[in-house]
């Protein structure tokens, strides 16, 4: 019997795969629990059109994070930030990834998720700094960042 894997089954199949699975097991197991649903024409061109439009969803996030990629590769795409410092040279609050996408999208209106932005540590230095954002699983770019004393 063939079917159309609504999940991933270890052993058997991924999402959206089309596979040709014993009759006992299609209709005991995969069919019953909704792990799969029988391979008619229909449901088989609802997959192809849900494919298509899935990938074309891919190609416009990919498109996006492109335009953004180039956004923030201008020279005068830089985050300014104005802190208070100690006698150490060190600021008094540190800049984190919240803080950043929040400037970058005061200063820019440039939206970005703060999880996307790859900071290892909390920023409580002066000076430019770079920090890499991971805009696309494809597209990765740099925030330019300016910390000046207040």
């Amino acid at each position: 019997m063939k079917v159309i894997f609504l999940t991933d089954v270890k052993g058997k199949g991924k999402k959206g795969e089309i596979k040709e699975v014993p009759t006992g097991y299609a209709q005991n197991f995969l069919l019953k629990k909704n792990l799969a649903k029988e391979a008619t024409t229909q449901a088989i061109g609802e997959l192809k059109g849900k494919q298509k439009s899935e990938e074309k969803a891919q190609a416009e996030l990919l498109a996006e994070a492109k335009q953004l990629k180039e956004e923030l590769a201008k020279e005068e795409t830089r985050v300014q930030f104005i802190e208070k410092v100690g006698p150490d040279g060190r600021t008094f609050g540190s800049i984190t990834a919240k803080k950043i996408a929040e400037e970058l999208n005061k200063q820019f209106g440039l939206k970005i998720d703060k999880r996307h932005i790859e900071l290892d540590h909390t920023i409580r230095a002066i000076g430019l700094i770079e920090v890499p954002v991971k805009l696309h699983k494809d597209v990765s770019a740099v925030i330019k960042i300016n910390v000046k004393e207040a």
